[in-house]
């Protein structure tokens, strides 16, 4: 039987007398080295886990008759390393001991419920992407390590803009070293932290919102010729085609202003945006719109195809320019997009229209192609007339297994 408990900063003190008869009586201990020195010497053989931690626990799994105690920090199964050991020895050859986790000892602490807080971790983790997990957020825990310290995190989201958060950062809970310190953002910025921390932040105003569709004039665009940028009428169904996930890892080619990449990587939160464009000005743009609208995508200055295989494997491939390159971009695709991913394809010229669509259907796509044509109303004297937008082609390519699309 391999048990795993979880210890908190304190040791052994805090341990129930059951916790701590399993430590006494082990053969085998394993734990970081933080972990194990927390607990007394003993006759127990000690493994001290560092990377590799898959491999440490396939070694064991031919003595697990012996009482093996895996050490871990408060409750193993909350970013812990429960999870994988059962996973590798199996959940009936383990048992699961969890002490309080650092979560509920930081909000007791500040004596804040938490039920309704978001629970995340930069612990090991690139901070690419948080911005708009946090973006709107009530109220936030967060793992954090060495690179990702609570001082790191305030001034990244300072960067995004974020100046309605405060936040508390509750360093060695429950030991000796216990520190306590809250501030705006600003005033943690400019601190430095102990390495075992949580970082709660907590909304003290309101945040900006901003619905599915942000109107165009918006978006930071190029000059003098704004107007430039997928309209908001295209871009919403150009969205909803690509039939996103919380998760989906997507593509923008030819990104111009990024209103498409953006307001997906809004729908992704725990996805990932890469988006390319060739115009230098307009990268700028991208940057600047990322600021706006608090979303951190990866922005390529390129021509795709070229640099597209440092970027992992699309769900979902959003084409608003190809730069000549289009038929040779389907037929990467092709080859990159995962199982029942989409593609969607903005075309302005029937040429264009007629080299998606048949080299969609070349590479075994099945095609939906929609036209739309945008009126929208503009002031005359007293008077309202429509004023005629150029028709764009929306072309969405999917697998014919893909039981999700709606012919």
């Amino acid at each position: 039987m391999i048990r795993i408990i979880g210890v908190g900063d304190d040791g052994h003190a805090s341990l129930p007398a059951a916790y701590w008869d399993y430590i006494q009586s082990a053969d085998i201990l394993v734990g970081g080295e933080r972990q194990l020195a927390s607990v007394p010497a003993s006759n127990a053989e000690r493994i001290v886990l560092k990377s590799g931690i898959k491999a440490t626990i396939e070694s064991l799994l031919p003595r697990r008759n012996e009482n093996i105690v895996v050490l871990a920090s408060g409750d193993p199964l909350f970013y812990g390393v429960a999870g994988l050991v059962a996973k590798v020895a199996g959940k009936d050859h383990v048992q699961v001991l969890p002490n309080l986790s650092s979560i509920q000892l930081a909000f007791a602490r500040i004596k804040e419920s938490w039920q309704d807080a978001k629970l995340l971790s930069l612990h090991g983790r690139s901070i690419k992407g948080f911005a708009q997990q946090i973006d709107g957020v009530k109220k936030a825990a967060i793992l954090t390590d060495e690179e990702n310290s609570p001082d790191r995190i305030a001034r990244y989201l300072l960067d995004f803009g974020f100046t309605e958060y405060e936040a508390t950062v509750l360093e060695h809970l429950g030991g000796k070293k216990e520190r306590i310190l809250s501030g705006s953002l600003t005033e943690i910025a400019e601190q430095r932290f102990a390495s075992l921390n949580v970082m709660i932040l907590m909304r003290k105003g309101s945040s900006p919102y901003y619905p599915l569709g942000i109107p165009d004039d918006l978006f930071a665009q190029r000059k003098p010729d704004r107007g430039l940028i997928t309209k908001r009428e295209v871009r919403t169904v150009s969205l909803s085609s690509l039939a996103l996930r919380e998760d989906s890892i997507v593509w923008d080619i030819g990104a111009g202003t990024g209103s498409v990449g953006i307001e997906a990587a809004r729908i992704a939160r725990k996805g990932a945006v890469y988006a390319i464009e060739k115009n230098e000005g307009d990268v700028q743009n991208i940057l600047e719109n990322m600021k706006r609208f608090r979303t951190d995508i990866t922005v390529v200055h390129g021509k795709a195809p070229d640099g597209l295989d440092q970027w992992p494997d699309p769900d979902a491939v959003f084409i608003g320019g190809s730069g000549g390159e289009l038929r040779e971009l389907i037929s990467l695709l092709a080859k990159r997009l995962k199982p029942d991913g989409r593609i969607v394809i903005n075309a302005a010229t029937i040429e264009n229209l007629h080299t998606a669509y048949t080299g969609l259907k070349e590479e075994g796509f099945s095609v939906d192609v929609t036209q739309i044509q945008i009126n929208r109303s503009k002031p005359i004297l007293d008077m309202t007339r429509f004023e005629a937008h150029n028709p764009v082609y929306i072309l969405t390519a999917f697998r014919t297994n893909d039981e999700s699309h709606d012919s």
